[in-house]
């Protein structure tokens, strides 16, 4: 039953989608323009920076407290936590009502290693603007964060649940995140450094 009530509540805390509705609240679907992603970085495209930080502040926190109030309702369960976490990520790609298409996902996995080790999380966020700023590309960075935290609890971890779960979600953020790699390998992404992209240049 836990593990029920676990699932339900941390898919709908995920499931709150901050760029969807900052997006209707003006009258249009953020999955339309930009990026056509439901997320911070479509949100800064087109409402700038201050939003865009309170769309992913919004995003970690959906899965902190997924994993906060989940651990306090079941307590003693190593497993709970890592369930809570990425159940709350599957909730922001996959919203109920957005017809199940929502955003990426690594923003709520940010938050995730947050509720699950907030100094495993500020060294992986170190990392993600380091990696990120040295390659140019945020996605870098992005897929960087996703090797290196299952490789963390691989080597911390004992219960094979738990480290099977962080695994898998971040396999599944990074495969999101392909059309991004797609892009820089053909010089199309957008750099960090850069106001327009090669194509758009020529």
């Amino acid at each position: 039953m836990e593990y029920i009530v676990t699932t339900l509540l941390s898919y709908l805390l995920g499931s709150f989608n901050m760029a969807y509705f900052l997006g209707r609240a003006n009258g249009f679907d953020i999955r339309e323009r930009g990026s056509k992603n439901a997320g911070a970085s479509n949100v800064k495209v087109n409402f700038g920076w201050p939003l865009a930080i309170l769309t992913c502040l919004c995003d970690m926190a959906k899965a902190i407290i997924a994993i906060r109030l989940s651990s306090y309702l079941f307590p003693g369960n190593e497993i709970i936590p890592f369930l809570a976490g990425a159940v709350a990520i599957l909730g922001h790609i996959f919203p109920f009502y957005m017809g199940f298409h929502g955003g990426k996902g690594f923003a709520s996995y940010l938050g995730m290693l947050i509720g699950l080790n907030w100094k495993l999380a500020l060294a992986v966020m170190a990392v993600t603007g380091i990696i990120s700023l040295l390659s140019n590309y945020i996605a870098v960075g992005t897929l960087t964060v996703l090797a290196i935290a299952p490789i963390y609890y691989f080597y911390t971890k004992t219960n094979p649940v738990c480290i099977l779960i962080i695994t898998a979600i971040s396999a599944f953020i990074a495969y999101k995140h392909r059309i991004n790699v797609q892009r820089i390998l053909k010089g199309e992404e957008m750099g960090i450094f850069e106001r327009k992209n090669r194509k758009t240049e020529k």
